[in-house]
Parts: structure tokens; C-alpha cells; sequence
């Protein structure tokens, strides 16, 4: 059985960590973030209280690495030869996984609950879920140079109209990520023109 360290520096349970991880994404969908606990974890997953408490502090915790995880894989977009199509299927998945995935529910319960949490602000803060997957598909449609825009302003400009759209209740399906993403191209271009003028 596979085995990581966990905070403590004790081995963990890789079959363990995978059973917790589901587990608060099902029970988030079922009973809302307010009704997520540590006990009902441990008890959807079937593993010890204190398993969980050795890994993860709090709830918040749990669900920030169970939609990081997830993320990355559905968030993932295999290179091709036009930079404007990558840009395009990414658009895409980000709009499924905010609209439609376990992981994409438990990241938007997360920015919620951020507005008001501190410490779940400082957590997003540290593990920046979209900007991640974001960041290496813009690094490879982009080429860097003099009045290039910073990468993360970059991925900001990517993210931000779908992420506005979707957490404002939106309807996904009027997105158009080909659209989106020449809109992107060219907004980086005029600011990359403007920024050397």
C-alpha cells in the first residue's frame, strides 16, 4: 500500500487520504459546506477521527486539497499545435469544472465561505487552484519579452470572465471558449502594443 507523510511526519495511508478526499466532496454535495464535519468525514471515508485530525486541522483544509487534486486532472489540457485552440479547451473544462464537478462545487463553497474566513482566504491564497492549471497554458501560448504582461496578471485575464460568469449564476452553455479565448489573445497583444509604445 502506497504511503506519504502527512503533517505530522507519520506515514499516511495513500488508499486512506483518497477515501477522505472523496468523501468530503460527496458529503459537500449532499449537506452543503455548513453541514460538513470532521466526524462525517471519517465516517463517509471509514477511517479514525483522529486519521483525519493527524492530516487535516479543519474541513476547509480537506476540501482545498480535494479540489487542488482534481482540479489539476480535469483542469489539465494536452498541448497542440495552436495556441488559441489550448486556450479554447481550457476555457472549456474550467467552465465544467466551476459548473459542473464535485471538486468545482467544493472550490466555490471554498470562495464563499473566504469572503468571511480568514483563515480559508489564507488557505485559496496558498493553493491557488485555478491559477495553477491556468498558468501552464498560458506560459505555452504566450511568448515572453519586452511589454509582455506578467504571467499572473495573464491568467487573471484568462480566468476571470468565465469565473465571473459562472459564480454569478450564469448560464455555462452561452459561453463560447473559442470566442473567450481570441478575446484573450487579443487583449494580451493591445496591452503588450500599448506597453511598448
Amino acid at each position: 500500500m502506497a504511503k506519504e507523510h502527512g503533517r505530522g511526519g507519520r506515514p499516511r495511508s495513500e488508499q486512506a487520504r483518497a477515501a477522505v478526499l472523496h468523501a468530503v466532496d460527496d458529503l459537500l454535495l449532499e449537506v452543503g459546506y455548513a453541514g460538513v464535519t470532521m466526524k462525517g468525514i471519517a465516517e463517509r471515508a471509514r477511517v479514525s477521527r483522529q486519521t483525519v485530525y493527524r492530516w487535516w486541522s479543519t474541513t476547509a483544509e480537506i476540501l482545498v486539497e480535494a479540489s487542488a487534486e482534481d482540479a489539476a486532472e480535469e483542469l489539465a489540457v494536452q498541448p497542440s499545435e495552436d495556441p488559441v485552440e489550448d486556450l479554447a479547451t481550457y476555457l472549456e473544462a474550467l467552465a465544467r469544472f466551476l459548473a459542473r464537478s464535485p471538486a468545482g462545487a467544493a472550490y466555490r463553497a471554498l470562495i464563499g465561505e473566504a469572503q468571511h474566513d480568514s483563515e480559508v482566504a489564507a488557505l485559496l491564497e496558498a493553493t491557488d487552484i485555478l491559477g495553477d492549471s491556468a498558468r501552464v497554458v498560458v506560459e505555452r501560448a504566450l511568448e515572453p519579452g519586452p511589454g509582455s504582461l506578467p504571467i499572473d496578471q495573464a491568467t487573471a485575464l484568462l480566468v476571470g470572465p468565465t469565473f465571473f460568469w459562472i459564480l454569478s449564476g450564469r448560464d455555462p452553455d452561452q459561453l463560447v471558449a473559442r470566442e473567450r479565448a481570441e478575446a484573450f489573445m487579443h487583449e494580451v497583444h493591445a496591452g503588450e502594443i500599448a506597453g511598448t509604445a
